[in-house]
């Protein structure tokens, strides 16, 4: 006897539960074939072995109640029903990011390295005006091409110059438009949350159903869902931290809300919309790792090779190459709001 048989007998669910019963075809367990073959009923478990009356707890009491494969199953069909619908409406929303990632990865690709290195350093040096870092940003480039992973961290900062500035043109104003209305806050605060507490490898699987993997917006797209939250966040706050009393100073000049926008609040704001920005580039970079499972190129895919096949220098370097990367956008764009912050100080 089941542990809870005994609620649907008290219940007056027997005929219901036999009915489930003759329909259910699932296998004996182990132990009701001891009990079976002992000829007696199987012992009562202890209050302390008392097991939680979960789904498939409740179903091996009662025949007809659904298992928890029948909830997820349920899921699953209901996605795959409007899956052909869904794919009609986003394909053509989002074929464009498609095209700008085959754009983007096509200039790093065959712009030659010297071009390609001295424009980089160039803007390095404009961004930041440090000429040490741009000395640093050249060795580790020129490392990266002497060890023959040039055309790899190449195609890695396409897609991260894409999807990051994306996520910047998107995030930016949804982030002002959450600043200048409590309403839509609370509505895309909890949106947020699932986007930012989500596992990346989850972005991956609806994304597989809807697309093709040979298709740049599958990644694309998983980069930026997984990246844009920090820009978000951090516009929203930052435009929520302006000085109220700079706000009533420029209404007293009479300035309109847009005017207000443009001149008063994203000025004081850029602090931290930088600081969104360099977070954005950071989560985009570690989401191109996971994104080499379906298709994005780029260091990932050596990652990812040194995994499959064991080939521990390969992973390591890679990652290392990586971390190259990472440090030269971080500094980079540290650096740039650094120069802000000193210009707002002057």
């Amino acid at each position: 006897m089941a542990t809870y048989e005994s609620i649907f007998h008290a219940l007056g669910l027997q005929s219901w539960c036999e009915s489930g019963s003759e329909q259910s075809s699932g296998p004996t367990s182990i132990a009701d074939l001891l009990t079976q073959n002992a000829g007696t009923d199987a012992p009562a478990p202890s209050i302390w072995k008392l097991p939680f009356p979960s789904m498939d707890e409740l179903h091996e009491a009662c025949g007809a109640f659904p298992q928890s494969r029948a909830l997820t199953k349920s899921i699953e069909n209901g996605f795959l029903d409007i899956k052909d619908g869904l794919s009609l409406v986003l394909d053509p929303i989002t074929q464009p990011l498609s095209w700008f990632l085959e754009g983007a990865l096509w200039l790093f690709e065959t712009t030659p390295w010297w071009i390609m290195i001295p424009v980089l350093l160039a803007i390095v040096l404009l961004v930041s005006r440090s000429r040490r870092l741009v000395v640093f940003v050249a060795v580790c480039l020129l490392t990266l091409a002497f060890i023959d992973f040039y055309s790899f961290a190449a195609q890695t900062l396409a897609v991260i110059f894409v999807c990051a500035l994306l996520c910047v043109i998107l995030g930016v104003p949804i982030g002002i438009a959450m600043a200048r209305s409590d309403r839509l806050q609370r509505m895309f605060i909890p949106i947020l949350d699932m986007l930012q507490t989500l596992p990346a490898f989850v972005y991956l699987i609806p994304l597989i159903f809807l697309f093709s993997v040979t298709e740049p917006k599958l990644y694309g797209i998983a980069i930026i869902l997984y990246a844009i939250v920090p820009v978000i966040r951090l516009t929203d706050l930052g435009i929520r931290l302006v000085d109220k009393d700079v706000i009533e100073a420029a209404d007293a000049f009479g300035m309109t809300d847009q005017q207000k926008l443009i001149k008063v609040q994203i000025p004081l704001a850029l602090p931290n919309i930088m600081a969104g920005v360099n977070q954005t580039i950071m989560m985009s970079l570690s989401m191109v790792v996971i994104a080499s499972l379906v298709s994005a190129p780029g260091l990932g895919v050596l990652v990812l090779r040194g995994i499959r096949n064991l080939e521990l220098g390969v992973g390591l370097v890679s990652g290392l190459g990586i971390v190259v990367l990472a440090v030269i956008l971080d500094r980079t764009t540290k650096l740039a709001l650094a120069r802000i912050n000193a210009g707002q100080d002057r």
